[in-house]
């Protein structure tokens, strides 16, 4: 009895020692479990980061995520106890963080270990304060200061006055300009507004305040710069480091992030000039970068410690000494570094972006009056006065909280009549019994297409059903409420406004059926023409013709849009190199076309794109659909004394026409919801004219304060669209075939 007792105890003892064994390794896996970091930078910073983590040496797992897709990732992961424990971003991010939840407080026990508040620049550190409690540790500060060039200006000049005259000068370089910056965007235009006593944002009521006689000032004074030719007039950021990186440009305004761009360049940098029509400086944008704390991150001890490492010092001069940032600390020795001197000045002499959702709302109604004013579709007062209204109409007040009763009752009687349709169902094949027998009959069937109908499910019809019921709800999208139909009775009424009225659900409908129907009958049309000559069996090289014309096709779409829209530009792009050719050449005088300032240019411009893109798809199915063709009916058709016309019409064609419908419709699927060429080539200009449904949908969800549950509705509204038309157009098809029979 006691042996067997022994044994028992030792077969217990050997049992939890294996358990203990085998868990052990996890065990001391979970307790160095890394530390997950992420970021957006690219180049030196991303170098400094690496240099400043090995200094630290404990387990981490970064992840680099581009800057545009950056907040989506956390609002998508971060709710869900996913995603990092550490995130490095800019401060203007951090009001939205803090309403979602995706940020955690830095307690003082933390902020004292980095150094403590006096370890901070006062205006950085006050950056990422919210009611008293810091959201973040400030790491850098970044703002746009005066690059110029030393051969063509020995010093920076004092003033916007002088810059200016700097083009008057008897032995000035013909076609250099004195000065470029990106004048069409609020955040560069924002410094010269200072100068002039306005701003982009009441940070006391946090309200829009891009209005008024300093901000008409401030564009009219942009407009005379213009038209001296002292700017160029459609300069986008790539355009103003390739001026001054190619001397076309004797100074430019731009931020530390040019410098990585200037390698081999001469250049030195000095704080923005002052404004002699007000005798004020110009005050640009601040904005910090700092390193946040996700909430589940805030209670690991190895995030806290590497959080204050990063923050520390020791990492902010290996910030200063390889990425050449500018500290936001008070405590590192100033570097002997020109430029982070030049950017320090500039910075203590800069205004705190406002990190609230107001100001994230102010960007594209201030963008779009700023264009309009500059390409003198409207003068600066009801040019700003109209990007009021805008503002006003993205920060009215969402719909008021609706009775769900009706839905319940709708979805329960829905849900009665499926039973009902089931039930009958079931009679027709004999009872409970005789459907009982078809399932069992039908067993195997299912076997085959269950993983086919779970993955469906999974990828297609859930997100169709959350998407269609986020269209019921509106508010923030962390505490969104039900309130029916009114997401869509406010885009079918035109939000109050004129139904016609640029914006409008009815006129983006219009355009989008405009860009659908131009495309698709390019796409055929060229796709076809090209598809018969290269299926002509005497053509030599058909097989190099047919790899270079697909050649549209397979590059990325978003690669060919940006490389179209620079070909595009009025003063530097392509298509204006040719027409000065063309005047060089027949004596002409053709003018460059601003192809962005009109609609039926920007429009033209897109189609152009677009039709690139698309053809090389219709011609593969037309190739694929001639090779069915019977060559003896062609044949024969030859021997009755057919002309190769008649042949192709009436032969060719309407034999390939079933095959072609199919893709059509494709085709034109694919052409209403094209995002990436209206998003990227036209952008929408001129004033969201050129906008399609799809990308007024992505506005709504993602550039005027994240109203999903509006976004939603439009998506709801494009799946409609495109099921009715593809289901006519199916019942037309059905239809003539049963005619022909």
């Amino acid at each position: 009895m006691r042996a067997a007792l022994h044994r028992r105890w030792a077969k217990l003892a050997f049992a939890l020692a294996f358990v203990l064994t085998a868990l052990g390794p996890s065990l001391e896996a979970r307790a160095e479990e890394p530390v997950v970091l992420w970021h957006a930078y690219r180049g030196a910073e991303e170098e400094a980061l690496e240099a400043i983590l090995a200094a630290w040496g404990g387990p981490v797992e970064v992840l680099a995520v581009p800057y545009d897709a950056f907040s989506t990732k956390l609002e998508s992961t971060v709710p869900l106890g996913e995603g990092p424990d550490l995130f490095i971003d800019a401060h203007e991010r951090l009001g939205n963080f803090r309403e979602r939840g995706i940020v955690a407080p830095i307690s003082a026990e933390l902020l004292a270990r980095s150094g403590g508040a006096e370890a901070y620049n006062l205006g950085a550190l006050e950056a990422v304060r919210f009611e008293g409690e810091a959201y973040g540790l400030p790491l850098s500060q970044k703002c746009i200061a005066l690059y110029y060039n030393p051969a063509l200006v020995a010093e920076p000049p004092a003033s916007l006055e002088a810059i200016a005259a700097l083009g008057d000068a008897p032995d000035w370089p013909e076609g250099v300009y004195p000065l470029a910056y990106e004048a069409r965007g609020a955040y560069a235009h924002a410094a010269l507004l200072a100068a002039f006593g306005g701003a982009l944002h009441d940070p006391v009521a946090d309200d829009y305040a891009f209005e008024g006689e300093a901000a008409e000032r401030s564009l009219d004074y942009v407009l005379g710069l213009i038209d001296a030719g002292v700017i160029p007039e459609d300069a986008d950021g790539a355009l103003v480091t390739n001026l001054f990186k190619a001397g076309k440009a004797a100074t430019v305004f731009s931020g530390p992030w040019l410098a990585a761009d200037l390698e081999g360049v001469e250049y030195a940098v000095a704080p923005l000039p002052v404004v002699e029509a007000t005798g004020e400086p110009m005050r640009p944008l601040l904005t910090v970068e700092a390193i946040m704390l996700s909430p589940h991150g805030a209670e690991k001890q190895a995030a806290r410690e590497l959080l204050a490492h990063i923050a520390g010092p020791a990492g902010a001069r290996i910030r200063a000494e390889t990425a050449r940032s500018l500290s936001a600390r008070t405590d590192v020795p100033p570097s002997d570094d020109p430029l982070l001197q030049a950017f320090a000045t500039q910075a203590a002499q800069s205004t705190p972006m406002a990190s609230t959702a107001a100001m994230r709302a102010v960007w594209e109604p201030a963008n779009r009056a700023i264009r309009k004013v500059l390409r003198r579709d409207l003068e600066p007062k009801p040019a700003l006065e109209e990007a009021r209204r805008r503002f006003d109409d993205v920060r009215r007040p969402p719909p008021p909280p609706a009775n769900p009763a009706p839905v319940v009752v709708l979805l329960g009687m829905l849900s009665l009549l499926g039973a009902g349709a089931l039930v009958h169902r079931a009679r027709k094949l004999g009872g409970a019994s005789g459907t009982l027998d078809a399932l069992r009959r039908s067993l195997p069937a299912y076997a085959y297409i269950a993983l086919g109908v779970v993955a469906v499910t999974v990828l297609v019809i859930l997100p169709i059903f959350f998407g269609a019921g986020a269209a019921l709800f509106a508010g923030k999208p962390h505490e969104m409420y039900y309130v029916g139909l009114a997401n869509f009775v406010a885009i079918l009424t035109a939000r109050g406004a004129p139904l016609l009225s640029t914006g409008s659900f009815y006129v983006v409908l219009a355009v989008t059926v405009l860009w659908t129907v131009v495309n698709v009958f390019f796409h055929l049309a060229i796709g076809v023409a090209l598809g018969l000559v290269l299926s002509r069996p005497t053509m030599r090289l058909r097989g190099l013709y047919r790899v270079l014309l697909i050649v549209p096709w397979a590059v990325p779409s978003y690669v060919t849009a940006l490389a179209w829209r620079g070909m595009f530009h009025r003063q530097f792009g392509a298509v204006t190199g040719l027409i000065h050719a063309i005047n060089d050449l027949f004596g002409f005088s053709l003018e460059p076309i601003a192809w962005f300032s009109r609609f039926s240019t920007a429009f033209t411009a897109n189609v152009a794109t677009n039709v690139w893109l698309g053809f090389p798809f219709m011609m593969v199915v037309t190739l694929g659909a001639l090779a069915a063709v019977p060559k003896d009916v062609l044949e024969a058709a030859e021997v009755d004394g057919a002309s190769r016309w008649q042949r192709l019409t009436q032969i060719t064609l309407p034999m390939i026409a079933p095959t072609m419908i199919p893709a059509v419709t494709l085709g034109a699927i694919w052409t209403f919801n094209m995002f990436n060429v209206v998003f990227l080539v036209s952008g929408g200009d001129p004033d969201g004219s050129t906008d399609i449904l799809v990308s007024e949908a992505y506005r709504w969800a993602f550039t005027r304060d994240a109203q999903y549950g509006y976004a939603a509705a439009y998506a709801v509204l494009i799946f409609l669209l495109l099921f009715a038309t593809s289901r006519i157009t199916d019942r037309f098809m059905t239809g003539s075939k049963e005619d022909r029979a």
